[in-house]
């Protein structure tokens, strides 16, 4: 169904702890005398280690969980993209290869006798076609998982015309529904204007009566619970993930195997380290947040609280105004950003931020100054830009 959000649509996307040790278990399991390279092999024994709660779930064994899930439960899953076998950082392994034979071994295919079918392809260094291919599976398939992944999110713009014309008001125009997911590596990392941004801005733009969702989940267990909710939802809308980069393995963005066993996605996650004695509070999406709660650390800034933005569109405004109120002493609330002034979430979020903060608090916003390119192609200036985007954060405003 499509139409406008109804937060009754919202369904349970945990999964119980003895299912995710049992796909963990299938999706590590290599067939006799498969010969996997040792890396790869040394992988797999953490994954199952992650399951089994001995180490924390990376982003990697997240996705693999929930498509794993989905698959048990009879939802089919296809994904296509550009280097989305392996994964661009070498974070899915969703094929596995002999390093003799060259033979190919797909775990997800091989779950259970009677399971739904997996697909996963490499598609060109192109996007327009691949994706307008994805759109229509998605329409033509809506029982389907149907996912596209960009090399980087900046590779989406090749694709601008399909999300123009069909993505974003294929609902408005036609009656045509879709749940197709593109997963756009976002994050700004010191890679230069090539390799930063998947244009946040631009999907806000052409975000309008409910009919698309963005988020940029920024653990393993919200993103494990946003596919999930994705393909269990009646609601059918394209979902736009800004995915990381850098935090695919980072011990910050991964979650204990008992966040994916238990709970769902959520739009705004609060800060639960600093209490309602905060007087200011640093509203924030992404790569950033981790880098504003280690300078936090860094600098003992204990009445600083840091919330989390998950989901852009349909903006959360009562998940928001809820976890602002935790903090009802703070004075100020200030929108952070990685990106510069004329990009990224900035335009979107403040005059929805100030409508919900009144007069009673004073909304104040911490960016790179406007830029015709995304990013600096010098790694240099990008650690004094970093430098100074956490300097100002911390900034007290009578400072």
């Amino acid at each position: 169904m499509g139409g406008r959000y109804d937060p009754s649509l919202e369904v349970d996307t945990a999964v119980p702890q003895g299912r995710i040790e049992e796909i963990a278990r299938l999706i590590t399991t290599v067939p006799p005398g498969f010969r996997v390279h040792p890396k790869v092999a040394r992988g797999l024994e953490q994954r199952l280690e992650m399951a089994r709660g001995k180490r924390p779930v990376d982003w990697g064994m997240a996705e693999a969980l929930a498509f794993g899930s989905l698959l048990l439960e009879g939802v089919p899953v296809r994904f296509s993209g550009q280097d989305s076998r392996r994964g661009t950082f070498n974070q899915r392994h969703a094929v596995l290869f002999d390093t003799v034979s060259g033979a190919e071994h797909c775990p997800l295919r091989h779950l259970a006798p009677g399971q739904a079918r997996f697909e996963v392809y490499d598609s060109p260094l192109s996007e327009a076609a691949p994706l307008g291919f994805e759109y229509g599976f998605s329409r033509d398939s809506p029982e389907t998982l149907v996912l596209w992944e960009a090399q980087f999110g900046d590779f989406g713009n090749g694709a601008q015309v399909i999300i123009d014309q069909f993505l974003v008001a294929g609902e408005d125009k036609w009656g045509l529904l879709s749940g197709l997911v593109l997963l756009l590596p976002h994050g700004y990392e010191g890679q230069g204007p090539e390799h930063s941004s998947a244009r946040l801005e631009r999907f806000l733009d052409l975000a309008a009566e409910d009919n698309i969702q963005v988020c940029q989940p920024s653990t393993a267990a919200q993103y494990f619970h946003l596919l999930v909710r994705q393909a269990r939802r009646r609601w059918r809308k394209p979902l736009v993930v800004l995915t990381p980069k850098g935090l695919l393995r980072a011990p910050s963005a991964c979650s204990a195997v008992g966040e994916i066993a238990a709970g769902r996605f959520r739009a705004v996650l609060p800060d639960d380290e600093e209490g309602r004695d905060a007087d200011r509070v640093l509203l924030c999406s992404g790569k950033i947040a981790h880098d504003l709660r280690a300078e936090r650390i860094r600098r003992g800034a204990s009445r600083t609280a840091i919330v989390r933005l998950e989901q852009f569109y349909p903006f959360p405004e009562s998940d928001l105004r809820q976890a602002l109120e935790r903090h009802a002493v703070a004075s100020e609330i200030v929108w952070v950003q990685e990106e510069p002034g004329n990009m990224g979430g900035l335009d979107f979020v403040r005059p929805r931020l100030e409508r919900l903060c009144g007069q009673e608090r004073h909304v104040m916003t911490v960016k790179r100054s406007d830029s015709a390119s995304p990013a600096t192609g010098s790694s240099k200036a990008h650690a004094l830009e970093h430098e100074a985007l956490m300097a100002l954060a911390f900034a007290r405003s009578g400072s």
